[in-house]
C-alpha cells in the first residue's frame, strides 16, 4: 500500500512551489493534477510518472469528484508515491479536506503539503497588500461559486460586508453581479475599491481596478474573464503605488 500526498502547486509561478512539493513531484509514481496547475509546475514531475488530468473548470469536468477519489485509492494500492496536485493550496477551496477524509476512511495513508493560495499571491503580485496599517487589519476569504444542493447555509454576505476590511473572493467572476448586489445591499459603499486579478503570478497576469458600483460594467466592456480573484477594500488603493514592483 502506497501513500497519497495532497500537494498545493501554488498559483502558477513555479518559483512559488514549495521545496517539499517539488521533491515529491520529482520522485512520484503517479500524479493526478488539476486544470489550473501551470505548465512549468507540471514540468517538475518525474518523467517516468503516470500523469492524469482530473481538472475541473466551469462546465468542463475531466473527472467527477467521486471518480478522482476512487482513482487515488486504486493508484495507492499499486504505487508507492501517489500525488494529488492541486492549484493553490489543497485546503483553501480545493476540496482537499474532503479527499483526505475519504482516503483515510479507505485505509490509505495521506499527507498534505500546503501551497501558496491565489488569494494571497495574486494580490501581492498585483501590488495589493491584504493588510495595511492605514487601511485594513482583517481579511476574509470567501468563495463566489457555491455548490448547488449543498447542505450548509448560504454565504452570509451581510456579515462579511460589515465585519471585514478586506474581502478576497475566489471563483467570483461568473457571479459578480449577484455578489456586488449582496454586498451593496448589506451596507458596503458602491465607491469601495475593488481589484480583479486574472491568471495571478503568471506571465499573462492582468488586473482590472474599479469600484463596487462600476466593476460589473467594466468586466462586460473589457471581456475580463475567469480564472480570477477579487479583492475588495481600501487596500486596493495601494495598487497604483505598488503595481510597478511586480516580481519577475
Amino acid at each position: 500500500m502506497g501513500k497519497v500526498y495532497l500537494i498545493g502547486a501554488g498559483p502558477g509561478d513555479p518559483g512559488l512551489m514549495t521545496l517539499k512539493g517539488k521533491s515529491l513531484l520529482e520522485c512520484a509514481d503517479v500524479v493526478i493534477y488539476d486544470a489550473l496547475v501551470s505548465p512549468p509546475v507540471l514540468a517538475m514531475i518525474n518523467p517516468q510518472a503516470e500523469k492524469i488530468n482530473a481538472g475541473k473548470r466551469m462546465g468542463r469536468h475531466s473527472l467527477l469528484q467521486e471518480e478522482t477519489t476512487q482513482l487515488l485509492i486504486e493508484k495507492a494500492q499499486d504505487h508507492e508515491i501517489v500525488v494529488r496536485l492541486k492549484g493553490g493550496d489543497p485546503f483553501i477551496f480545493g476540496r482537499g479536506g474532503e479527499e483526505m477524509a475519504e482516503l483515510l476512511e479507505s485505509g490509505i495513508s495521506v499527507e498534505v503539503v500546503p501551497g501558496i493560495t491565489a488569494g494571497i499571491a495574486a494580490a501581492a503580485y498585483a501590488g495589493i497588500p491584504l493588510t495595511h496599517r492605514l487601511y485594513s487589519s482583517s481579511v476574509t476569504f470567501v468563495t463566489g461559486h457555491e455548490a448547488a444542493g449543498k447542505y450548509r447555509p448560504t454565504i452570509k454576505w451581510q456579515a462579511i460586508a460589515q465585519g471585514s476590511e478586506t474581502i478576497v473572493i475566489y471563483m467570483g467572476i461568473h457571479n459578480l453581479p449577484y455578489i456586488v448586489e449582496q454586498l451593496s445591499s448589506s451596507g458596503l459603499s458602491l465607491e469601495t475599491p475593488i481589484g480583479l486579478v486574472r491568471w495571478g503570478t503568471r506571465p499573462e497576469q492582468e488586473e482590472l481596478i474599479g469600484e463596487l458600483g462600476t466593476i460589473v460594467q467594466q468586466v462586460e466592456e473589457t471581456g475580463f474573464s475567469a480564472p480570477a480573484i477579487a479583492v475588495i477594500g481600501a487596500v486596493v488603493k495601494m495598487h497604483s503605488i505598488l503595481s510597478n514592483c511586480r516580481p519577475v
